[in-house]
């Protein structure tokens, strides 16, 4: 028996009432996520990026209700762990833990481009900010950061500095020092913080710009005098070094910046439910602890803010890298 005129009308309507409901009210999408979450460190472990990372994946894995594991992937300064992520399926399920170096400084000093910072990323959200440093032998007669400048400016051939490799964030620190101040210095780079550290503890090198965590204990100890920070703020572990910008150079400000990033057109739910984890993460009074303890100052963000701070970082830096001449294969 066929269906009368308002069984076969009503079953019309109901069928567009269905095809008009989200895809999720019809069959619930399966949660996110559902198994581990690789997050990419794209550098060695034991650095402050590894530190920062394994902090923030354990408090994440709480959250998430699944494991996120860190795998370091190391080389070219980071642009090999950056670039498998930037290839990686967009499912959330390979994350990075970005940096200045990775979306700012590499991508404008190498002359081959693995990957293109703004568009083969969804950003997630920014983490944290670590201040650099500049320090100095302490045989250097130079108290603070006007006396260095004068100490450069009257003899501008004798001096040089260390920084941990060439077109690192602290190279460029270093850089940009030179030309807010208008002082002549030679570069020396090192293979790492480390041996740059040990050479300018032993004198063979009189200056150095590094991260504040790496050379906060040589600092502490006496081994090396903090002239300032690089930051636009004192850092709070050490109140009482006063910041390059308030030594005379107003608007200097470097430092090392931590970020989560997903590949390209990762689904916004996804995006949205790494940001809330991570979010979560970082107003956890433990983990806060542990960050300040090596100077690390949180900093929250949306996905949308993320991307405009890539954005005017790698604005930043360009005129920088330009004037430095620094260029890489």
């Amino acid at each position: 028996m066929g269906l009368s005129s308002l069984s076969r009308r009503a079953l019309v309507v109901g069928g567009l009432v269905a095809a008009a409901m989200p895809f999720g009210a019809r069959a619930q999408a399966p949660a996110y996520p559902t198994r581990p979450v690789t997050l990419v460190v794209p550098f060695a472990a034991g650095g402050s990026t590894d530190v920062v990372g394994r902090l923030v994946a354990q408090k994440m894995s709480d959250i998430l209700g699944q494991q996120v594991v860190v795998e370091n992937v190391v080389g070219a300064g980071g642009n090999v762990g950056a670039a498998r992520v930037a290839k990686a399926e967009p499912d959330g399920y390979t994350i990075l833990m970005g940096t200045v170096a990775t979306h700012a400084l590499n991508p404008l000093i190498l002359k081959r481009k693995p990957y293109d910072p703004v568009t083969d990323f969804s950003p997630v959200a920014l983490l944290v900010v670590v201040p650099n440093v500049l320090v100095v032998n302490p045989s250097l007669p130079a108290k603070n950061v006007q006396e260095l400048i004068a100490l450069l400016k009257a003899d501008p051939t004798k001096y040089n500095y260390a920084s941990s490799g060439i077109g690192t964030p602290l190279h460029l620190s270093g850089e940009l020092f030179k030309s807010m101040a208008g002082v002549k210095m030679t570069h020396i780079p090192y293979r790492g913080s480390g041996p740059a550290l040990n050479d300018v503890v032993a004198g063979q090198v009189p200056i150095q710009f590094d991260n504040l965590p790496s050379a906060s204990e040589f600092i502490k100890a006496g081994s090396l005098r903090a002239l300032a920070v690089t930051t636009k703020e004192r850092a709070s572990s050490f109140p009482d070094v006063p910041t390059i910008a308030e030594s005379g150079l107003p608007n200097y400000e470097t430092y090392t910046w931590n970020a989560l990033f997903a590949p390209p057109k990762t689904p916004k739910p996804i995006i949205d439910a790494l940001n809330a984890a991570a979010t979560k993460a970082l107003a956890d009074p433990g983990l806060a602890e542990r960050m300040k303890g090596f100077s690390a100052k949180i900093t929250p963000s949306t996905p949308e803010a993320l991307a405009e701070h890539v954005k005017s970082e790698i604005a930043k830096w360009t005129p920088v890298v330009k004037d430095a001449g620094i260029q890489a294969d």
